[in-house]
């Protein structure tokens, strides 16, 4: 898939360098308001089952599960997800693909699970853009295994044109409804 990897590193380049002023002022904001590293380190499972170091804007205080002054407003708008553009750059990412599980989460190399580990994970997907935290786990395998199934390049640039409103639009306060998923045809 070399035309999806050069998207990846086109895009998420180019966005490293729009982006970078904001960058810079959230890590600033991280780093003014409480005590830590302004990233945080978390292991996930990647493409062949590799293990890497996601990064995120670390959201909470040293030692604890309390956020930051600044974590609450990252996490709603996700802006906590931005350094996984340099995952996209060091080609531990995708821009688009399943959501990259913590090892201890990752199915067995059989059937959905094996499917998962032939694919970069990504920083946005259909689970994403179809209601997130709102869906139950088991639909969010059915929707990584129907991007995994259906992928096209089209589909990337669609989960990407639909993905800047929910951005900008903020995650929603959770609810106990079902949410639908999003048609992509």
């Amino acid at each position: 898939m070399p035309a999806k990897r050069a998207v990846d590193l086109t895009g998420s380049l180019i966005l490293l360098l729009l982006l970078s002023p904001l960058l810079l002022a959230v890590a600033a904001a991280v780093a003014l308001t409480s005590p830590g590293p302004v990233l945080a380190r978390q292991n996930r499972t990647g493409l062949g089952g590799r293990t890497f170091a996601m990064l995120t804007f670390r959201t909470r205080r040293a030692g604890t599960r309390c956020s930051t002054p600044v974590g609450r407003p990252l996490r709603d708008h996700f802006l906590d997800e931005l350094p996984q553009l340099i995952n996209v750059v060091r080609g531990e990412m995708s821009l688009v693909g399943p959501r990259p599980l913590p090892p201890e989460r990752s199915e067995p190399a059989t059937g959905a699970g094996r499917a998962r580990l032939g694919v970069r994970p990504g920083i946005t997907g259909l689970w994403q853009i179809s209601g997130r935290s709102e869906l139950p786990w088991e639909e969010m395998a059915v929707l990584d295994l129907h991007y995994m199934e259906e992928y096209w390049l089209g589909l990337d640039l669609l989960i990407l044109a639909r993905t800047l409103p929910a951005v900008f639009a903020g995650r929603p306060p959770v609810r106990p409804r079902r949410a639908r998923p999003v048609r992509l045809a």
